[in-house]
């Protein structure tokens, strides 16, 4: 049997990723990052989709290149379909499009959250069937039943926010600069995480909600502010570990009610906030007063990458399920 060589793209947000897989073996790994959203406190989604025209040619022939592969020798084109910004996705998906009309090539489509959980077959350990894995970024926090590669399923997702629009909005109501969730992360190192209490909104079930923890640290910071103005620089790293905790706290909760329920002690995290060192630190903790095995991916792993793109195109490859060349991108796709 001859090799399987798939090259991928990833462009939902504001990274223009590309990377080569060769037999489930990941070759090259780019990500070519957009820094002009940092002055608007957010990404801007006309911005984006114009830095990703920039950066898709010179991000594709640098992961070739680093691989040492040609372009003849790709055996299909994977591509993030949704969800996402619509022209951001375009951008990837028109280049995917082109190339693989050009060479002749299948086309796989792959759910961007999806590859976030794939992700832990990118390296070793990687976790057996079934297992589950909280799935947190800035714009999902799904808690995910695995069954197989091909084949998952959400048992418990936010109602509102996102955890990571959370972490951002805080940041956001303490000064910091977009983006603010990995500088919650960085002050939060100094901090008490128990100095400041912040109210959790009860949810049924296993879905979350953040944003009545949003309002409440909002309303808090405008109250303490009118006694002491000065009072947000003078506690900046346990307000920080504070709100960070409990964010934490209310995901970890919710797993717990999960692998309970489903008894599953196989458990895992993705996504950007999966790159949180409180997280990390307070899953492993769970993990041995629980019993669990827990998986946590690298860090390149977690942010928006290509190589999780490309592991989850490998297995649709094997399983044959590739797309039609009249695929158009989804901002909003069912899981």
């Amino acid at each position: 049997m001859s090799s399987i060589v798939i090259l991928a793209i990833e462009s939902s947000c504001d990274e223009t990723a590309a990377a080569v897989l060769k037999d489930g073996k990941l070759l090259s790994n780019v990500i070519a990052n957009q820094q002009v959203h940092v002055q608007y406190g957010g990404v801007v989604p006309e911005l984006a989709s114009r830095a990703h025209q920039q950066h898709i040619v010179p991000v594709v022939a640098t992961a070739l290149e680093r691989a040492g592969t040609r372009i003849d020798q790709i055996n299909a084109i994977a591509f993030t379909r949704g969800p996402g910004l619509l022209g951001s996705l375009l951008v990837g998906v028109s280049f995917a499009k082109g190339l693989a009309l050009a060479r002749k090539i299948p086309l796989i489509e792959v759910h961007h959250m999806q590859a976030h959980v794939l992700a832990h077959f990118i390296e070793d350990p990687k976790p057996p069937f079934p297992f589950l894995c909280l799935t947190v970024s800035g714009g999902h926090t799904q808690i995910v039943y695995v069954e197989d590669y091909l084949k998952m399923r959400i048992i418990g997702q936010t109602q509102d926010d996102a955890v990571g629009e959370a972490f951002d909005k805080a940041a956001k109501m303490l000064g910091l600069p977009y983006p603010g969730g990995p500088l919650i992360d960085k002050y939060a190192q100094e901090g008490n995480p128990y100095r400041f209490a912040f109210p959790e909104v009860a949810i049924p079930g296993l879905n979350y909600s953040f944003s009545g923890i949003k309002t409440a640290f909002l309303y808090f910071l405008q109250e303490q502010q009118q006694q002491n103005p000065n009072f947000i620089a003078e506690n900046l790293a346990d307000l920080c570990a504070s709100i960070q905790y409990t964010l934490v706290d209310i995901l970890l909760k919710k797993l717990r009610k999960a692998a309970r329920q489903m008894k599953i002690s196989h458990i895992a995290i993705a996504g950007g906030v999966a790159a949180n060192s409180q997280l990390r630190k307070q899953l492993s903790q769970l993990g041995e007063q629980e019993g669990w095995q827990v998986y946590i991916p690298k860090f390149e792993y977690c942010t928006d990458n290509a190589a999780m793109i490309a592991i989850t195109a490998y297995y649709k490859y094997l399983a044959g399920e590739f797309s039609s060349p009249q695929v158009t991108p989804l901002a909003r796709m069912e899981f």
